[in-house]
């Protein structure tokens, strides 16, 4: 005779081992997340703040994600290039390292973006605030901020200062101390600041606004001098350096900014897993010494904290911006 009771019981067991079965798959897929090395995009030319940034915040985050998490430069179009690749791609595996001149400048300087930072992008952390510092070439004949003011206004559009390109840091750097001062220079853009800082060292410029990760080096070998600092107190690394503020333009402070952002086609589990992991890697001892060992503040804020200080940032330069005339190159 057969046992009912038990039959039901054995198709029971039998029913949840199968449903349990179709579940695998997705559940595995979720937790195998990330399933191949990570791709970091920095939207500019190697030998910049941007690329040591990037290099610290991925190596530590390669330690825990389990996955390497690699950087890729690749300049072109004040950023655009790079932001537009990012936005279109669809592996989940491929992020890029936000930038005030991409987040903060672009939507103001171009009259048509081909990609939407507030829609196609979600902000993860900012990773960290790096001071700008003001330098030029060592032949040039002045000390400090003051002399070069001087020397600039006896010379007016005559001097040449060089930044990474239209829109970013370096350019919104300086473009902010000529109208602080009054003085009237020449700006020369570059795809990068690596090649920038090659013309500056040959003398072919006179002068750029840095972010320091890239200038120390330069400065302590005699390659460079800096005669000022854009940071509200002097730098641990430059104490002999008197900051802008202190040379007579009270209240100037100039800071770059870097953070990670991913595509928002992401899924919500992916960003939340990956902005976990990039906080705890920014927010990391390593990557704090490793940051602060070229003058740069590690932050490692929340997705909505950095989306909040973006929209900030938006709002503080519009103006400076509009008052400067700034435009894309070719326009």
């Amino acid at each position: 005779m057969i046992n009912l009771n038990l039959s039901r019981r054995q198709l029971l067991v039998a029913g949840t081992a199968t449903a349990s079965t179709l579940l695998l798959p997705a559940s595995h897929a979720q937790a195998a997340w990330p399933s191949k090395p990570i791709r970091l995009v920095v939207p500019f030319a190697p030998g910049g703040s941007s690329e040591i940034v990037a290099r610290a915040v991925a190596g530590e985050m390669a330690k825990t994600i389990g996955q390497n998490v690699f950087v890729e430069n690749k300049p072109g179009a004040a950023g655009n290039i790079a932001m537009q690749e990012v936005a279109n791609s669809n592996d989940d595996h491929t992020l890029i390292l936000g930038h005030i001149g991409t987040l903060a400048v672009n939507p103001f300087i171009f009259p048509k973006l081909s990609y939407d930072a507030d829609r196609d992008f979600t902000p993860i952390t900012l990773v960290s605030k790096v001071p700008s510092l003001y330098v030029v070439h060592p032949d040039l004949p002045v000390k400090n901020l003051t002399e070069f003011i001087a020397y600039a206004k006896s010379k007016p559009g005559q001097l040449n200062y060089g930044s990474a390109g239209n829109g970013s840091a370096g350019h919104l750097a300086f473009e902010y101390l000529k109208m602080a001062s009054g003085t009237f220079m020449l700006h020369v853009p570059y795809r990068g600041t690596g090649p920038m800082l090659t013309d500056l060292m040959a003398g072919r410029l006179q002068a750029a606004s840095v972010g320091a990760p890239a200038l120390l080096a330069f400065i302590k070998a005699g390659k460079l001098r800096c005669i000022a600092t854009g940071s509200a107190q002097r730098l641990p690394q430059l104490p002999d350096v008197p900051t802008v503020a202190e040379q007579g333009y009270k209240g100037f402070e100039m800071t770059q900014w870097y953070g990670l952002m991913v595509p928002s086609k992401w899924p919500k589990a992916n960003i939340a897993k990956f902005e976990a992991e990039a906080i705890k890697a920014a927010r990391s001892s390593a990557v704090k010494e490793k940051l602060g060992h070229e003058s740069a503040l590690a932050v490692g804020n929340t997705g909505l904290e950095f989306d909040a200080f973006i929209k900030a940032e938006k709002a503080r330069w519009k103006p400076v911006i509009a008052r400067a005339e700034i435009k894309p190159e070719g326009l």
